[in-house]
């Protein structure tokens, strides 16, 4: 079985944070995750279709074949039209988005249906109304896909999952290139005439989805990853006070450090090198590596980069990027107090992001002082300084710098350089002489922890 793994999407929709396919979760890029669950179904045989914008990176991480999209315009269309020509003809292609996030089971379930038909579509049977791509079904055979339908005009309640099998990548082509190239569905239309002409399968999945679309959409993603964490695994270089507590299952990197009265509740992923220190407390979050979890903070179903500095800071259900740090008392709320469903901006329509509890989104290479307070739902793009006791209740541009005028957000052009993470090295070179090794424990004496 061939795999195309679609990649080319520029992550608009995934602002402030920067290209989601390569962004880190639980130790791995989200690109690496969806590889080892392929993997994980038997299939090996894996093309990455990418934009110029990705591709490069993409490759250097995983070492597959890529075919780049030249028009990013043309969408699931586009991909195909680039890709397929490449492909061998008289061999199956299973077709898999990059924005969705499905169990092994999902891969095995739709290629058992294809090998009986001409084709299988994997979807998910919807309780409630979903933006996506429905289907008609007679019997077991799809007769249509409607895309996005008015809420209450569903053909079914079988919404389609880009794990997508076609016995004849051949006529898959031949249909994509009759289409309306006026319309923004080529893939859809093409799908739709071959539902017409060849026997495609429904493929009921009932296990984990996670769509990602939205910075917010990483918070049920981590979620549905920490499951995998079934047991602790601490690596033999990291080290924890003995007055620390490491609970259930956790995850710590090399060189990890643990510091006094810090707590991990697991499950919990943190990166190499990173600092947990005292008096912290860390519940269910993925931490990337070299951060520093400052005195005080608690971090609780997070996602945070590399590199980021805390200080008594609160982050909860919030995504968090590369090299960003915040200030003495930095607080982002998020919960409503009407406990109602939390809205976002997006391009200029406040959406729901069907969460009661969702933080905040900063992208990369932003500071925040002292005393900063985040609205829940507020998003800061990258490269944004925001000054000490700032209200935010809005998003912020990137390159920003803000400030407050008479209680309301002042923003303007930041024009102070983004120290490299690199350049702060001084400061962990100093912290690390000041934290010492007194009464650090090395984690094979560490009760309930495994190493590595």
């Amino acid at each position: 079985m061939q795999v195309l793994l679609l990649l080319a999407g520029r992550s608009r929709r995934f602002w402030p944070l920067s290209e989601k396919t390569l962004f880190p979760i639980c130790g791995k890029t989200l690109l690496e995750h969806q590889i080892a669950r392929l993997h994980a179904a038997g299939l090996k045989n894996i093309t990455l279709v990418g934009g110029a914008h990705n591709l490069k990176a993409a490759k250097k991480l995983t070492g597959l074949p890529t075919i780049e999209q030249k028009n990013l315009d043309l969408g699931m269309r586009g991909a195909l039209l680039s890709a397929l020509p490449r492909l061998k003809k008289n061999e199956p292609v299973l077709i898999v988005s990059g924005n969705d996030m499905i169990d092994a089971e999902g891969y095995r379930l739709v290629m058992a249906k294809a090998a009986k038909m001409d084709g299988a579509i994997l979807a998910k049977r919807m309780k409630e109304y979903f933006p996506g791509g429905y289907l008609s079904v007679k019997g077991n055979r799809i007769t249509g896909i409607v895309e996005k339908p008015k809420p209450g005009k569903e053909p079914s309640k079988l919404v389609t999952i880009v794990a997508h099998v076609h016995n004849d990548p051949e006529a898959l082509l031949n249909a994509i290139g009759n289409v309306d190239e006026s319309r923004d569905d080529g893939y859809e239309q093409a799908l739709g005439k071959l539902f017409k002409t060849k026997r495609y399968a429904a493929t009921p999945y009932n296990g984990s989805w996670q769509a990602v679309k939205y910075p917010w959409h990483m918070i049920p993603l981590l979620e549905l990853l920490l499951k995998d964490i079934t047991k602790p695994s601490i690596h033999k270089t990291a080290s924890i006070h003995k007055s620390a507590v490491v609970e259930g299952s956790v995850v710590l990197g090399e060189r990890v450090r643990v510091l006094p009265h810090a707590t991990i509740v697991g499950p919990c992923v943190i990166g190499a090198r990173t600092i947990i220190g005292t008096g912290c407390l860390v519940r269910c979050s993925s931490i990337g590596a070299d951060c520093v979890v400052g005195f005080g903070t608690e971090i609780k179903s997070s996602v945070l980069g590399s590199h980021v500095w805390t200080h008594m800071t609160y982050l909860a259900e919030s995504v968090v990027g590369n090299n960003v740090a915040f200030g003495g008392g930095c607080i982002a709320g998020n919960l409503r107090l009407d406990e109602g469903m939390v809205q976002s901006i997006v391009g200029e329509s406040r959406i729901d992001t069907g969460l009661t509890k969702f933080g905040t989104a900063i992208g990369d290479g932003c500071r925040l002082g002292i005393h900063v307070s985040l609205h829940p739902g507020t998003k800061i793009g990258a490269g944004t300084f925001i000054n000490s006791a700032a209200v935010i209740s809005g998003d912020i541009p990137e390159g920003s710098y803000v400030s407050m005028k008479k209680g309301e957000m002042d923003i303007r052009k930041n024009r102070t350089r983004v120290l490299d993470a690199k350049e702060r090295g001084k400061f962990r070179k100093k912290l690390g002489a000041d934290i010492g090794n007194s009464h650090l424990l090395p984690c094979q004496s560490c009760d309930s922890r495994e190493a590595n």
